[in-house]
């Protein structure tokens, strides 16, 4: 098995990415981070459709079919404090 190295400062980034993502090791997550890009046909994102996603998206579904729905006001604004906040996430 070969080794990388990374600066103090991208391996706490790794390292904070990996625990919010849910893996064991910021190995793992590396790993994961370079197969996907590495991947000949990036178009296929099937390997992302985890259990859990497929669940959150059938909640989704099942709530928008129930009558559980956002204006168009209220996603433009969400939206843009998304936006915002990631904005503010890359300056720093």
């Amino acid at each position: 098995m070969q080794q990388i190295q990374l600066s103090d400062q991208l391996y706490q980034e790794a390292q904070r990415r990996a625990a919010e993502a849910g893996f064991a090791s910021v190995d793992e997550y590396v790993a994961d981070r370079l197969h996907f890009d590495f991947a000949e046909d990036q178009d296929n994102f099937d390997d992302r459709f985890t259990p859990e996603i497929i669940a959150h998206l059938d909640r989704i579904s099942e709530e928008m079919k129930a009558g559980k729905s956002v204006s168009i006001e209220e996603a433009e604004e969400h939206l843009a404090k998304v936006r915002d906040e990631w904005l503010k996430s890359r300056q720093g």
